[in-house]
């Protein structure tokens, strides 16, 4: 089978497993409307975009090839959070206030997360995050009697002991941390803390500075007057760029690692030479591996028309996260939240994704369905991100399923 024709023939037996049929015309009464918000804009687009690029691509699937879901076709209603809270929680509210929306896909920020989602919470409509990392977005309300917050992207309390892990296997010891002082930066910087504090160690240097910071020489100079041997960036791409060219300025042969915005391009662009050689954690890296991921990379790359995904795992993510929910939603048999959350935490059906095969990804416990297993160590190389050992680029070839 070519793979172009794969999430064709996917979707085709989505339509026959689930008997979903609609009339192609459709009127609005009879869609279910689904919100989406993340940044199209400014420099965390590169993430927002891709993310929503891989939520269209599975709504066209279900639409077009399944027939939508429940008699209906899913409506996206689409807004532009712009990466900044106080933006993010005013159109946000404005969504739920306005649009009849049955769930959301969304928070790429870890900052406009936490400005959002006591919105979904108080409003009792369930939020999938396909992209925000930030560990506290779906601990907050886990003790609560119903948590209306799930994720589908690896949480920083996972990847920061993952870089941490691999920074000591290749025999760094003394570490500079760099995180911005976003909502993300601040969660990444406690989490790389406290994976080093396991570790017995405390790190050597720690800079803070602002999103949109142009120049990070003095703060590169800082570092390497602490002795440290290794670079942990926690920002978003634009500002790793900055990180990455104050290093090269400099000629101090440190290797800079990172969490995943390192793999997305504006970072690679940005950095250029100096990006070279960065380590990134990701749970998704552009590289032919099994069918599900080589179907999806030909179908984004044909449908959008780009060589390279700007961010990978985003796009991967947030693809999968609308097949959760629509899953979800023919489960439910209903546009009703309270059944759409339930179904999400007992999900009957393994659903296979891009990142990997969901065999109950949620539970009313656990509303994380990506863990330390599915991550793997990337490398940017000539201007794209591989595998950095070969172990993992051939582990690549198999669905790796949720662990503990």
């Amino acid at each position: 089978m070519q793979l172009a024709h794969f999430t064709r023939a996917a979707a085709l037996v989505l339509a026959g497993l689930l008997g979903a049929g609609v009339p192609a015309a459709a009127s609005a009464a009879e869609t279910i409307r689904i919100g989406v918000f993340c940044p199209f804009s400014g420099g965390s687009a590169d993430m927002g975009i891709s993310m929503r690029n891989g939520i269209r691509l599975a709504i066209e699937e279900i639409n077009g090839m399944a027939g939508g879901v429940n008699g209906k076709r899913i409506e996206l209603v689409e807004i532009d959070d712009q990466g900044n809270p106080e933006v993010g929680r005013q159109v946000v509210g404005e969504m739920l206030a306005k649009s009849r929306i049955a769930a959301a896909l969304g928070v790429c920020n870890t900052g406009v997360g936490l400005a959002t989602i006591d919105l979904f919470q108080n409003a009792g409509v369930p939020l999938i995050v396909p992209v925000s990392t930030g560990t506290p977005l779906t601990r907050k309300y886990a003790g609560a009697p119903a948590n209306w917050i799930f994720r589908v992207s690896p949480r920083d309390e996972i990847q920061a002991p993952f870089i941490v892990a691999d920074a000591l296997k290749r025999g760094f010891r003394k570490f500079a941390l760099f995180a911005d002082t976003s909502g993300y930066g601040e969660a990444g910087k406690s989490d790389v803390e406290q994976a080093l504090a396991a570790a017995g160690l405390k790190p050597v240097s720690v800079q803070r500075f602002p999103v949109g910071v142009k120049d990070l020489s003095e703060q590169v100079k800082a570092a390497r007057g602490a002795g440290a041997d290794v670079v942990i960036s926690y920002t978003v791409g634009p500002e790793a760029a900055v990180l990455a060219k104050g290093i090269e300025k400099q000629k101090w042969a440190v290797q800079l690692m990172g969490s995943w915005p390192l793999c997305w391009r504006n970072f690679i662009d940005g950095a250029g030479s100096a990006g070279e050689g960065a380590l990134v954690a990701v749970s998704f890296i552009q590289q032919a591996s099994f069918q599900r991921r080589n179907a999806f990379i030909t179908a984004y790359t044909q449908k959008f028309n780009t060589p390279v995904i700007p961010a990978p795992m985003a796009a991967a993510q947030g693809y999968d996260a609308a097949l959760l929910l629509f899953y979800a939603l023919h489960q439910a048999g209903s546009e009703e939240p309270l059944r759409i959350k339930a179904a999400l935490e007992d999900l009957r059906r393994p659903v296979a994704g891009v990142i990997t095969t969901y065999d109950k990804p949620f539970s009313p416990q656990d509303h994380d369905a990506i863990t330390g297993n599915m991550l793997v160590m990337g490398v940017v190389r000539g201007g794209a991100v591989e595998y950095a050992y070969r172990e993992d680029a051939a582990r690549g070839f198999f669905v790796q399923r949720k662990g503990n």
